[in-house]
Parts: C-alpha cells; structure tokens; sequence
C-alpha cells in the first residue's frame, strides 16, 4: 500500500510551496522523537534508526500535506515501513555478524527509568526477546504494545488485514510473555543489585559475584569480533563469575564501574585504565541479577555520551 493512499480532510487547503516545507518539517520536528523510538524498537541500533528516520524525512517531504489526515499516524506509517525494509535487510548481516548480537545501549535520562511502560519497552532484555520474531511480528507487537496504534492503523502500516494484525498481535505476545522476566523490580531494586555487582567486579571478588548473581543468570557478551567476548551465551552463576573474573586481564589494571541509565533501565559504563571497555545491562528478579548484557563492541558505544530522547507518544 502506498503511503499516498491517506485519506483527505477534506477541509484542507493547498499551501504554498514556502507554507508547506515549513508545515511539513514542523510536524517531523514535533514527532521525532517518537519516530526514532519506533525505529529503535523495531531495529535495535540506533545507526540505523537514524537511517530510516532520514528516509521518512525525505519522503516525508514528498507528501500532499492537504491529504493527510493525522500527521503523527501518516509519519509513523512511514517510519515503520522503511523499518521492515531495513529489519530484513539487517538479518542478513547479523547472520554473519561474529559472536552474540545485542542491540546497541542508548544512554537515556534517569526519568525515563520512572516511566515503567516506556523503560520496559526498550530494555537490554526485552528488545533481545524482539530478535526472535519475525519482521512482521516484531512491527505489530512494537505499534501494538509500546505505542498503541490501533489493528487498522498497524494493517496499513505492515500491509495486512485488521483480522490477521490480530492474530499477528496475539501469537507475537504469547512469544514475548514466554521468555520475558517473570517479576517487574523498582528502579531501587535494580540499582541496589548494581551497586552490588560493581563492588565485586572492582574487587574481582569471586565470592561477591555469586552472592549477587542468580543460579539460572545467562550473561551475553558483544564483541563483535573486536573485543573479547563469549561466543554463546554462558549460564549458570559459577561460570559467569569465573568467566568475569577470567577476563578481567592483570591485577595491576585499574578497573573501575560508573553507574548510568541506559535503555531506560539502571546500568554500568565499565572502563579499564580510564579508557571506556563497554556497558552492561541488568535483568534482576528477587534482588539478584538474572541477565548480564555485556557490550563492548566498539561500533556500538558511540550513543553513550550524551542522553538519548526516548518517548512513547
């Protein structure tokens, strides 16, 4: 379906050439924020989300402002079309990508992690979960779930009927239920298992890294070929904390832990002799850690100095 296919106001007067440009760019001004959130959910890297929200900039600029009806649904539409077209393009690279892929950390300010819905929505652990759907799945469940966007208004943006976005909906949450984590902690919570965390991992104290780590945690590490990682993910706390211990390098470098807020939720820059290694992301349930997300590809810390906006509306 073709995006010109909105339908008019009908009210609606022709604007001039100068009006228009400014009326257009106004409302992308106005909604990209949202627009990139809605491409990061769905891509997982703000690089290309960045791309995509070039390309609905550009055919943005196309469109007969007097047709439109809703600005903000039109310029999502847009946006989560040039996603598809990208997410299926992003699958083959990451079939060649080397190690475990994780999506690219976002620094975000600390209120977005007081906004439940929104913190939940771009989390380390659920976008990880996102992966396992398809492109079409993922799009549904992104507008579904984290924006809201009604049957009819995800079926033109994915090109299906209202009846199977259901069904898309229905199967893609029953997905995401499954291997989403069975408790919703506090930001304090995850903040007081952090705390915990670093205090070993400055120490390298073997000991303290179990206390505060769970028996079933599963630590994903990124290197992208780049920097050291775990080839597949490690389970079991005895052997995430040997490994972490293990990789740490001499005793004689300095290590040190910085806590941020990353995607939304509490987090770690880790630097080694001041220089930054990588960041990791938290999953807690019962005040120990579930989930390690360790990324230290180099590729992937470039959003990690200035705070990313994030918003669900």
């Amino acid at each position: 379906m073709n995006e010109r296919s909105e339908p008019t106001t009908g009210a609606a007067e022709p604007l001039a050439g100068g009006d228009r440009v400014d009326s257009a760019t106004e409302a992308f001004v106005a909604h990209r924020n949202l627009l990139f959130t809605v491409a990061y959910e769905m891509l997982g890297s703000a690089a290309d989300a960045e791309d995509v929200l070039q390309e609905t900039w550009l055919r943005w600029m196309k469109v007969d402002m007097g047709q439109v009806r809703d600005q903000r649904a039109y310029l999502v539409r847009i946006t989560t079309r040039r996603s598809l077209d990208r997410l299926r393009t992003m699958r083959r690279r990451k079939e060649a990508y080397i190690g475990s892929w994780l999506p690219e950390p976002l620094l975000t300010a600390p209120d977005v992690a007081e906004d439940v819905e929104l913190a939940e929505s771009v989390s380390m652990a659920l976008m990880l979960v996102l992966e396992m759907l398809s492109p079409t799945e993922r799009a549904v469940f992104v507008l579904r779930e984290a924006f809201t966007v009604s049957y009819d208004e995800i079926a033109s943006a994915v090109g299906k009927s209202p009846a199977a976005v259901r069904q898309i909906a229905h199967r893609a949450r029953r997905h995401v239920d499954a291997r989403r984590p069975r408790e919703v902690v506090s930001p304090s919570q995850a903040r007081a298992a952090l705390e915990s965390f670093q205090r070993a991992l400055e120490a390298r104290d073997l000991q303290g890294l179990l206390d505060v780590l769970a028996p079933e945690i599963v630590l994903v590490s990124d290197g992208g070929g780049v920097k050291r990682a775990a080839p597949r993910p490690i389970t079991g706390a005895d052997k995430v904390a040997r490994f972490i211990v293990g990789g740490l390098g001499k005793a004689e470098v300095a290590l040190t832990g910085e806590s941020t807020v990353v995607n939304g939720n509490p987090a770690l820059l880790v630097r080694v002799d001041g220089e930054i290694d990588g960041v990791i992301a938290i999953d807690v349930e019962g005040a120990r850690i579930t989930g390690l997300y360790y990324v230290r590809n180099p590729a992937k810390l470039t959003r990690i100095a200035a705070e990313n906006p994030l918003t669900l509306r």
